[in-house]
């Protein structure tokens, strides 16, 4: 049996799709922790990078400690956590003034989560000994994110990050024509 790597096109850009396989090793794709201690990102498929248009898909590692902002976004979220262990802290009152306090959730290897539309949310790795690994897949990319300084701040003073890490760099770069 031999092997076939199906390519896009014969043309590279680290921000297209030109020149990537259909078939890729993950453990081969650019991560980065994006200037936040302790995470690792990586984009699996993505609007900017890879030209998805409905959804986006990152592994992302947090070692103990680490966290996402408290923020909110316009699409949907699905996490399936891969190891480790944490919680989720949402807050599902995006039509209160601001999030307010959070519910927390355990979250767990094998376990999968759902964040609804504009739900302020965050995910912190509590487990001190190990590290944790979840895919995310996200709507609606590429991402439009609002970060809060806490869940007393109010909605309205959430800080637009866009692009988000991650694009930045691919939608800074001028798009060429495509014949």
């Amino acid at each position: 049996m031999s092997l076939v790597l199906l390519y896009a096109s014969s043309e590279a850009s680290p921000c297209s799709i030109k020149g990537l396989p259909l078939v890729r090793n993950i453990s081969e794709l650019p991560q980065d922790s994006y200037g936040r201690p302790g995470l690792s990102h990586i984009t699996v498929a993505g609007s900017v990078s890879h030209g998805m248009k409905e959804v986006e898909v990152w592994l992302q590692t947090f070692s103990p400690g680490s966290r996402t902002p408290i923020h909110r976004h316009s699409g949907e979220e699905v996490f399936v956590v891969l190891k480790g262990s944490g919680t989720l802290y949402l807050a599902s009152s995006s039509h209160e003034m601001h999030p307010g306090k959070p519910q927390e959730y355990l979250i767990f290897s094998n376990s999968t989560f759902v964040i609804p539309v504009n739900d302020v949310h965050q995910v912190w790795n509590t487990n001190e000994h190990e590290d944790l690994q979840m895919l995310a897949i996200i709507s609606r990319p590429p991402v439009k994110v609002f970060i809060y300084n806490d869940w007393s701040m109010p909605h309205t003073a959430a800080k637009l990050k866009f692009p988000y890490f991650w694009d930045e760099q691919c939608l800074q770069e001028p798009v060429k024509d495509e014949l």
